[in-house]
């Protein structure tokens, strides 16, 4: 009875505790922190993450998974652990408030304050600071080496200025005429005696010296009569660059560094340095720095655009495009490709358009990918095809400028001018095999898409396309591929499968190519050896896609696990479990998770922890991620890949798990760990027992917070649906609150998601307003094709009337909010109910006749899919049935709106068309309902800038809260802004 009495009063007094908890305001975001980056040393004994505000400074934490060891840097970013888990090397940031004041005087770029490099040893308390910092690379497999590039120097303050600007500006306008008047008089000198070029050419010379001189003395650009650069542009000097032996702290500086690469075993670094401006004879380099001999070499000089440079695995290899002729005014310019490997003196010349087996009209592409094979025996880049000159005789103002949209066109003008700028770059894999001169195009315009297999070890690389079935999908969303292997020596092509809405991909090892064919809901593979194709999960009874698919087109595949070693089983996913099949079909699927998934409604996902491993042995054990689709509930089991036994569970609990992040080299784990209460870092030696890193959570003690719980309920249709409610802290059972109903699709299985209060980009922000006292109700919605107005309300409203006859439930202050598809939905629920006092939404689709015919700007796309194949589940052509466009858009409904509406849509938005919310404003303005359309110049379908966030944060807030509530109203809810109070008044003041 004793023990009773006690746990009644330690009740009672948490109770009180969170009565006196204070409600979220506007003003906690931007100092409301978060965990950011992350990562762990290889040997798993140091942790390095961020903790950062949303706006403001953040810190960097260095620590031993049993925190004795223990160091903070305020604004650390970018961080990096060295291969040899010996040093931590990451960027400091300047100070907010320093680069904000900076921004508001209108400083420029250089004058701005820089990051600077900051070197830890691990284990130590000590920093390496190094001011104005650009860059840092270190290298990818091996340890002991830091590369720093800076940025310019500041200049000196202290260094005696000779002339005022103005002065020098004169002095050199003189100058100018000067050696305008030498080039004329030396023409009309020589009219009719001798050859006039040599004493032109001689006066010009003489011409530019005089220039040259002069922006030595007076750092000015010289131009001549016509405006033009004497002696073509001088380029962007490089700045230095530092390579430090971190184990001796010994450095060697480069001047005029533009470029910098490690090969990835840190035997060399790659060099590139611009000219000297103030040098006419000095030279572009490349060079490469020997890190065991500490020689420097130069292999190549005056090129005037060198780039995409690339070790081979070993670093004894390495391969550039440069173009090295043209001026840089030129207006046509050929790369070549160059090669060199450390038993040359300088990089040769391996390919250029004239090369054997360039094809008439290619040239070597600045644009493609070279790479080299993991064997080092193959090279890749690309080709392009050689682009005409620009016709410099026309005159721009004179051109009409138009597009012309074509029925036969593959893409639509939109996407087209969305795409133009990958066009004009667009390169076709070519190939040149080691120790032979020719070159050999694998890709090209009838088949343009290549990737390399087994990391370019295998003869012959995998290509598709989609050429000839482009146009559907207009209306299907995407185009059916074809795909072939083709030939790395000789570039003979064959087909593997053609046009199926598919991805294809090749095994690890490069003897099948495999796919899932969405119209048989089975994959397939094809045997590179034998040209077979087979079915091979033709045995497999159980579904391998989505059983809940609710839009109308086929059901995505459920997913692939990955191949074991050899090539010799794929495993790939039901709904739950994992299976492993013979890639030939010759065996029995077997399921190696022993249908333990299905049994107990837990998905089982396989979780990548090592991303350079491409294969499993056979007797390798994986970690699996388990989730309960009935609970929700998640955590960690593990599998051997070659028995058939249920999953080994390592954790199960109430929360929600981040990926995992191991060490390279011991069991060491961090992951993040949430509920809608709390966000933290942790980390593991076997993902069961586990140690907190991080107590973010404690930003929010004094807050009045939010819990979650997962509801039932039957719906009108007599299914049962599910979704969650958010309560206060300080929840009463006693009292009645107001209640908003949010939604999307479906969002259930985020039971335990933490939620940071935060600017919203268009939809509440649950822990504002559920701090403030609302209850938030996000209900999963069930669709059927050709009723998606219908679905939302079978859904959402029967949600509503349930939970209205809840006690603590205030059923006359109730509302709607949602975003995008979540904006139709509402627009379309409140043409059919009135038991919503107030409704938001943001970027609603409001007629479906139009906005079918619409363009999704952001890509350039046409709308049909929409309607036809995806989320807005028509399932048929507008012209098929009219009546469910009509039927389903909110527009042909508007007569029917009781409920205040407030819609905001920009006039940017990239997904759905602006004049939707246009469309739906006047409508409702035209038969004299309460509407209200917010428009963020500039901004897309969700807002981008953080000042529009907040703006459309407060809004928010004041439009629910004067209408579930009985807040005043602010202005802009009264009186709304006239376009003559725009930039001066914002509305936002309550009266």
């Amino acid at each position: 009875m004793r023990n009773i009495f006690l746990l009644l009063l330690c009740l009672l007094a948490i109770n009180a505790f969170a009565q006196n908890k204070k409600p979220l305001t506007h003003d906690v975001y931007d100092g409301w922190r978060s965990i950011g980056e992350r990562t762990i040393s290889n040997d798993g004994n140091y942790i390095v993450y961020a903790i950062n505000p949303q706006e403001g400074d953040g810190e960097l934490v260095i620590q031993s998974p049993d925190a004795k060891y223990k160091k903070i840097i305020a604004r650390g970013y970018n961080a990096i652990i060295t291969e040899d888990s010996r040093y931590a090397v990451f960027k400091i940031k300047p100070v907010f408030q320093e680069t904000r004041q900076a921004k508001i005087k209108k400083k420029k770029a250089d004058e701005m304050a820089k990051d600077t490099l900051a070197i830890v040893e691990l284990g130590k308390d000590s920093v390496i600071k190094i001011a104005r910092l650009k860059t840092f690379k270190t290298p990818e497999k091996a340890a002991g080496w830091l590369a720093y590039h800076m940025e310019k120097p500041l200049p000196d303050s202290t260094k005696k200025k000779t002339a005022t600007p103005d002065s020098n500006k004169v002095k050199m306008d003189l100058l100018v005429k000067l050696a305008d008047s030498v080039i004329k008089k030396s023409i009309d000198s020589v009219k009719g005696k001798i050859d006039k070029a040599e004493v032109i050419a001689a006066a010009q010379k003489a011409a530019k010296e005089i220039l040259k001189n002069a922006k030595d003395e007076f750092g000015t650009d010289a131009k001549d009569a016509e405006g033009d650069d004497f002696g073509g542009s001088s380029t962007t000097e490089g700045t230095d660059l530092i390579v430090r032996n971190l184990k001796d702290g010994k450095e060697k500086t480069f001047k005029l560094v533009s470029e910098y690469y490690f090969d990835k075993k840190a035997t060399k670094i790659l060099i590139e340095t611009t000219k000297n401006n103030k040098d006419s004879n000095s030279k572009a380099l490349v060079l490469i720095y020997n890190l065991a001999s500490l020689r420097t070499d130069t292999i190549a000089k005056g090129v005037n655009d060198a780039k995409n440079y690339v070790f081979d695995e070993e670093g004894k290899q390495l391969a550039f495009v440069a173009e090295r002729d043209s001026s840089n005014k030129a207006l046509q310019k050929f790369y070549k490709l160059w090669y060199f490997t450390s038993l040359q003196d300088t990089a040769t010349l391996l390919a250029e358009k004239n090369t054997v087996g360039m094809k008439l009209g290619n040239t070597i592409s600045e644009n493609g990918n070279v790479q080299f094979s993991k064997d080092g025996k193959k090279l890749f880049f690309g080709v392009s095809t050689i682009k005409p000159a620009k016709d410099t005789t026309l005159v721009d103002f004179e051109l009409a400028r138009l597009d012309v949209w074509h029925y036969n066109d593959d893409y639509l003008q939109p996407q087209q001018l969305k795409q133009l700028d990958n066009e004009l770059k667009r390169s076709y894999l070519s190939v040149i095999n080691i120790g032979e001169n020719k070159v050999v195009q694998l890709a090209d315009e009838s088949v343009e898409n290549a990737q390399l297999v087994n990391e370019g070890n295998a003869n012959y690389v995998l290509a598709s396309t989609s050429k000839g079935n482009r146009v559907q999908a207009q209306w299907t969303g995407r185009s059916m591929q074809s795909a072939y292997i083709i030939n790395t020596n000789d570039g003979t092509k064959k087909e593997v499968a053609k046009n199926v809405e598919t991805f294809f991909q090749a095994s690890p090892q490069g003897k099948y190519v495999y796919w899932y064919n969405p119209a048989v809901k089975h994959y397939f593979v094809y045997n590179v050896e034998t040209s077979a194709t087979k079915n091979i999960t033709s045995k497999i009874t159980v579904p391998l896609y989505d059983t809940e698919n609710d839009v109308p087109d086929y059901p995505s595949a459920a997913g692939t696990t990955g191949w074991t070693e050899n090539d010799k089983y794929f495993l790939l996913n039901d709904e739950y479990d994992i299976w492993q099949v013979e890639p030939n079909a010759n065996d029995l699927p077997k399921n190696i998770t022993n249908g333990f998934g299905r049994k107990n409604k837990i998905v089982f996902n396989y979780v990548r922890t090592d991303f350079e491993k491409r294969f499993f042995k056979t007797n390798d054990t994986i970690f699996l991620r388990a989730f309960n689709n009935v609970n929700k509930q998640s955590g960690y089991s593990s599998k051997i890949i070659n028995e058939v036994a249920n999953p080994l569970t390592i954790v199960v609990s109430p929360h929600a798990y981040s990926t995992v992040m191991k060490a390279k080299n011991a069991n060491a784990f961090i992951y993040q760990r949430s509920t809608v209460a709390s966000n933290e870092l942790f980390s593991s030696t076997n993902l069961r027992d586990a140690v907190q890193l991080t107590d973010v959570a404690s930003q929010q003690k004094d807050y009045n917070w939010l819990t979650s719980e997962l509801v039932k309920w039957k719906m009108f249709d007599g299914k049962m649906s599910e979704g969650l409610l958010y309560k206060p802290e300080n929840f009463d059972p006693k009292k009645k609150y107001p209640i908003i109903f949010y939604f999307y699709e479906k969002d259930a299985d985020n039971l335990y998601r933490y939620m940071s209060p935060a600017p919203s980009a268009s939809t509440v922000n649950i822990p504002y307003f559920v701090s403030n006292e609302y209850l938030v109700f996000d209900p999963n919605i069930y669709y059927k094709t050709g009723e998606p107005g219908q679905s939302a309300y079978n859904s959402i409203v029967s949600a509503a009337k349930y939970l209205a006859k809840m006690p603590w439930v205030d059923s006359t202050r109730m509302a709607l909010q949602g975003q995008s598809w979540g904006g139709y939905q509402t627009a379309y629920l409140v043409t059919r109910t009135n038991i919503f006092k107030a409704a938001g939404a943001g970027a609603p689709v409001s007629n479906m006749t139009s906005a079918y015919g619409g363009i999704r700007w952001g890509a350039g796309i046409n709308r049909q899919f929409q309607y036809e194949k995806s989320q807005s589940r028509i399932g048929a052509t507008l012209w098929q049935r009219p009546d469910l466009y009509i039927k389903n858009s909110p527009l042909f409904a508007a007569d029917k709106v009781n409920t205040p509406l407030l819609i905001m849509h920009n006039d940017a938005d990239g997904a759905v068309p602006w004049y939707q919310g246009i469309e739906y404003f006047t409508a409702l303005r035209r038969l004299g309902k309460k509407v209200w359309m917010l428009q963020y110049n500039g901004e897309d379908h969700n807002l981008v800038e953080r000042k529009n966030r907040k703006d459309l944060s407060v809004r928010l807030g004041q439009f629910f809260d004067y209408y579930l509530k009985d807040a005043k109203p602010a202005k802009w809810i009264k009186d709304g802004l006239p376009a003559t109070d725009k930039g001066k008044d914002w509305g936002l003041k309550v009266e």
